[in-house]
């Protein structure tokens, strides 16, 4: 029986207790926090743990990190970046590669943060009505950002990118920067529901693309076992990668191979009935048994 999506979460809560209904809730925002606390070492104790922002850094002065997007901005506009930016580059692209599907979007990003909170408003002030935006569009952001920056020869996505000045203002201080903060909220909760993340952010397409055949992954571990009470739906950012493996045909993989799935660990979180978990894409065995 479908849950109202004010009590998203309630019935795990109940049935679980609180640990289980929101231990990945609580691992990414203590990961979010201690990449913060790494690049605010160095400004406010002396111990630079991470220097730079989310766009570029150095990890103990010593291992470069880019942005795989502000880097595809430069290539494009012609600029060939340092020898020190493209192995920043190569080791983000392989470290996502690896471990999969957005999951910068969900355990990195300090904006998902700002989401998580709309969204979570929007379903406790029971805002049903959203304006529809096709979920590719953000793909289409992507291409136009890299066509874009070719023709213009500027980096255009970094005249507006609230990821990077959301994370430039929290190591930084806050300026203009939060009036676009909230525009990204205030779109999230009163617009187009999960908006930014599931409609807009060409950062999530890109990555959704580097991580597309990533190992870790969400299984339905036990079909039978869904009673649909649609909580999953409800908490999901991009609930429409749930569809297939939750209510596919016996033969049909139950691993979550969406591009778009951003890993966050909500769907296990909420499930009373225990049907999601975590595991590798190796892992695509069907439970018929229900066990």
């Amino acid at each position: 029986m479908a849950n109202s999506p004010k009590y998203t979460g309630k019935e795990a809560r109940e049935k679980l207790g609180w640990w289980h209904a929101n231990r990945f809730l609580f691992w990414r925002r203590l990961t979010q926090l201690s990449i913060l606390a790494m690049f605010l070492s160095g400004p406010y104790v002396g111990i630079w743990i991470l220097k730079g922002n989310y766009s570029g850094s150095l990890l103990f002065d010593i291992i470069p990190m880019s942005d795989p997007l502000i880097i595809a901005e430069s290539i494009a506009t012609g600029f060939i970046p340092t020898m020190t930016a493209l192995l920043g580059v190569a080791i983000v692209i392989g470290t996502y590669a690896i471990l999969g599907s957005r999951i910068f979007c969900a355990w990195v990003c300090p904006l998902n943060v700002v989401t998580d909170v709309s969204a979570w408003l929007r379903r406790k002030l029971e805002i049903r009505q959203s304006a529809k935006l096709p979920r590719g569009l953000r793909y289409g952001i992507l291409l136009m950002i890299l066509v874009g920056s070719a023709v213009s020869g500027l980096l255009l996505w970094e005249w507006l990118n609230p990821v990077a000045a959301l994370g430039r203002a929290l190591i930084y201080g806050f300026g203009a920067t939060a009036w676009l903060v909230l525009a990204v909220f205030l779109f999230d909760l009163f617009i187009v529901e999960h908006g930014w993340c599931g409609h807009l952010c060409p950062i999530g397409a890109a990555y959704g693309v580097i991580g597309a055949k990533g190992i870790l992954r969400i299984k339905v571990e036990n079909r039978s076992k869904c009673d649909n009470c649609m909580d999953c739906y409800n908490v999901c950012p991009e609930p429409q990668v749930l569809r297939a493996p939750l209510h596919g045909k016996n033969n049909e993989s139950p691993l979550v191979l969406s591009k778009d799935c951003i890993s966050c660990g909500r769907c296990i979180d909420v499930c009373p009935e225990k049907v999601f978990i975590f595991t590798t894409r190796f892992n695509n065995s069907v439970n018929h048994s229900g066990e």
